[in-house]
């Protein structure tokens, strides 16, 4: 009798520490809004080189982590993945895919949601989730080119970046599928409060879309631009993704996380290394 007692409490130590062990490995991460989520520990990929993004590099101007960052969510939506992320809502009123064509598609993502570099090396699902510590998901919001020539306007209304203008700077937007220019010589027309530390644009001046996917840019024609739930619902200094999409009812917050999308990108289309492509910044914004 007593030496079954003894092996059943040797088992249910054991049981015990390999519990208390199982519990120790799972990869838990507090959020930005200070939610305990568990991320997948399983997730790997590797960079050749530093993706940039903490001590506000994102908000100073374009970066490399920047443009990997919207790259995903623009092959996200032009690859048609995003398709299987609509809401049951959105689906049953027929919006099932992109409403406009790839030339037509960007993204835009606002560089102070890019909170951390992506060191050289191996990383993980918990290294991706200090760059974008907020539980984003991923949202279209449809608008015409002259939308979103203000969109980007008042983005970087408080370039250039200095001590003063930090905090405001977090509305700058890195972006794929276009190419933009900043005028910093030119002051920004500011008009109506908006938000703490931001203002509407009273009228246009400072920046110039290049172009839109290899085209040039068209103030009339509608565009699909990707970003995030909290730029669609006027985070910072976006009054115009707010407002636009409000008039179109196909734009859309899925269910996809932000992050999961990140994730999806680098191993389907990256095989899993960031590489060359992503070496350096790519052109896609000048600030003068």
């Amino acid at each position: 009798m007593n030496a079954w007692k003894k092996l059943l409490s040797l088992t249910l130590a054991l049981c015990l520490l390999c519990g208390l062990s199982a519990s120790a490995s799972a990869v838990t991460f507090t959020d930005a809004h200070g939610n305990v989520i568990e991320l997948d520990d399983t997730l790997e990929a590797y960079a050749n080189f530093a993706v940039l993004g903490a001590d506000d590099a994102a908000r100073k101007g374009e970066t490399n982590l920047g443009d990997l960052w919207t790259d995903a969510l623009r092959w996200f939506a032009v690859s048609g993945k995003i398709n299987e992320y609509f809401e049951e809502d959105d689906v049953t009123a027929g919006n099932t895919e992109i409403a406009v064509d790839a030339d037509h598609i960007v993204a835009l993502w606002n560089g102070g949601n890019l909170r951390a570099d992506i060191a050289e090396g191996k990383f993980g699902a918990e290294q991706l989730a200090e760059v974008l510590p907020y539980p984003n998901k991923v949202a279209v919001v449809y608008m015409t080119g002259c939308q979103l020539l203000e969109v980007l306007e008042a983005a970087s209304q408080a370039l250039p970046y200095t001590e003063e203008t930090a905090a405001a700077c977090a509305s700058f937007m890195q972006v794929s599928g276009l190419k933009y220019t900043v005028d910093t010589g030119k002051a920004y027309d500011a008009g109506e409060a908006y938000n703490d530390k931001w203002f509407k644009a009273a009228s246009l001046g400072r920046v110039t879309i290049e172009e839109v996917n290899g085209q040039p840019f068209d103030a009339e024609a509608t565009y699909a631009v990707m970003t995030s739930n909290a730029n669609f619902n006027g985070m910072d200094s976006s009054y115009i993704f707010k407002a636009a999409a409000e008039a179109n009812e196909k734009s859309a917050i899925t269910t996809a996380v932000v992050r999961d999308v990140i994730w999806l990108y680098l191993a389907e289309e990256l095989n899993s290394v960031i590489g060359d492509a992503y070496a350096e910044p790519q052109g896609r914004i000048v600030i003068q």
